[in-house]
């Protein structure tokens, strides 16, 4: 009888290797190695060479427009770029706990109103579980259909037979293929699964949303191809201590990337926030030292967030930095622009920043609202309630132009914000004002003075 032969396989990167590694030399990942079955050489695989597919020429070639259908939650639309397009596979993923099955199924009760059979494969709760959370959700509708299995042959085949017009499969880690000889989960599996599943998506004009879970960096788990086969992914972050939530774009083939749709965890499932920047602004303290509002853009979608610092004296030999929300790397730089450009000594200070709300901003428009809120503390003076800031800030000291800046003063506008202080490079190319006073600074010793009265 022949011997099976095996391998090792980094469960993060795909990296192979003849024997057990601690760690992985490609991704440097510890503990990653998990042994693996070889495919013999022999064995047909899942996928055969087509030799009828000749060249066409672009100008051949005729256009079409996907067809969108809305799922009736108008926040996850446009994160899809305008609803669910035929064809699409659409990975979904995010912390245990953090919404993803009551997020798709709220998605499904949707979708079910405008289009036939939907399916919901659910390979880690039971269907009295599922039922439980329509209940809770008032989710009462004959065209969901659940089917517990964990088989993607079983799958498949039931997507043969009953022929919906959406299906879920929750989650893509519990899902195997007998083809393969190793545990679900792997990097062999999850591949194997995803481009199987997103095979019959293109040949049926069926979309399909897959559930990923991530791993301790926040990274779906699996092989990094698995992004690569689908056709949107969208990450669903939040702090466990805040009842926000936020789905992010990451990719997208039929919409814009770095899109944003909010949610807020209710009893009731998720509920749309419709007016981020006024829910995200309605606890702001006034006149107090160490606030400031920034006026940022979350892909097409621009929002007013509250930034917050506390500076005060170190009691020990080193000070320390935290920030919450935004790149610790890029506070750190500030702080040393403001040290070496406006004069601030800040070398024996504590700072602390924090991002009101569980927001993650990584736009640099931010460091305007960052310098302001660290100087407002350290000085203790606080900046005017009905102002607000937006810029990048340079290593020199210099105040440099952001996109959209006009439709960000809008955004101040529409919340009652009176003054903006901006880049000049953006003020002076500004039509509309939107019944705002702006003012244009160039460096940060201008910043400051406008800014702190």
């Amino acid at each position: 009888m022949a011997k099976t032969k095996t391998f090792f396989q980094c469960q993060s990167c795909g990296y192979g290797s003849p024997k057990w590694l601690g760690k992985c030399p490609d991704c440097n990942a510890w503990n990653s190695f998990v042994e693996e079955r070889e495919v013999p050489s022999g064995r047909k695989g899942s996928f055969q060479p087509s030799t009828k597919t000749e060249p066409i020429l672009l100008q051949a070639i005729e256009g079409i427009s996907e067809k969108r259908t809305s799922t009736g939650i108008q926040e996850f639309d446009r994160v899809l770029g305008g609803g669910v397009v035929s064809g699409s596979v659409i990975l979904v993923g995010g912390d245990p706990g953090i919404g993803k099955s009551t997020l798709l199924l709220q998605a499904f009760a949707g979708l079910s109103k405008k289009t036939g059979k939907l399916l919901y494969v659910s390979g880690e709760e039971s269907p009295q579980q599922i039922k439980m959370r329509a209940e809770r959700l008032s989710i009462d509708s004959e065209k969901i259909i659940l089917l517990p299995e964990t088989s993607l042959e079983g799958i498949l085949d039931a997507a043969i037979k009953i022929k919906p017009d959406a299906m879920v499969v929750d989650s893509i880690q519990t899902v195997f293929t007998q083809e393969l000889q190793s545990a679900p989960g792997s990097v062999g599996q999850v591949r194997e699964c995803a481009a199987r599943l997103m095979l019959h998506a293109k040949r049926s004009d069926l979309p399909v949303f897959l559930v990923g879970h991530v791993t301790k960096d926040g990274s779906i788990a699996g092989p990094r191809v698995l992004e690569h086969i689908v056709d949107t992914v969208l990450y669903f972050e939040g702090d466990r201590g805040h009842s926000y939530r936020v789905l992010r774009t990451m990719k997208n083939r039929f919409g814009s990337t770095n899109e944003i749709g909010i949610f807020e965890m209710s009893d009731a499932g998720l509920r749309e926030v419709s007016n981020p920047s006024e829910l995200f602004l309605s606890e702001r303290p006034q006149n107090v030292s160490g606030s400031t509002v920034v006026a940022c853009l979350e892909g097409t979608r621009p929002l007013m967030v509250e930034i917050q610092a506390l500076v005060s004296q170190t009691n020990f030999g080193m000070p320390r930095r935290t920030s919450i929300g935004v790149d610790f790397n890029r506070v750190n730089l500030l702080i040393a622009v403001l040290e070496k450009r406006a004069g601030l000594h800040l070398g024996g200070m504590d700072i602390f920043i924090n991002i009101v709300g569980g927001l993650k901003i990584i736009e640099p428009a931010v460091d305007l609202g960052i310098i302001a809120t660290i100087a407002s503390s350290g000085r203790e003076k606080p900046v005017e309630p009905r102002t607000c800031v937006f810029g990048e800030v340079g290593l020199s000291g210099e105040i440099r132009a952001v996109a959209q800046a006009e439709m960000r003063l809008k955004e101040a506008a529409k919340i009652g914000f009176e003054r903006a202080v901006i880049p000049s490079g953006n003020a002076d190319k500004i039509k509309a004002k939107q019944g705002i006073e702006i003012i244009g600074v160039r460096n940060c010793d201008e910043f400051l003075k406008a800014v702190l009265r």
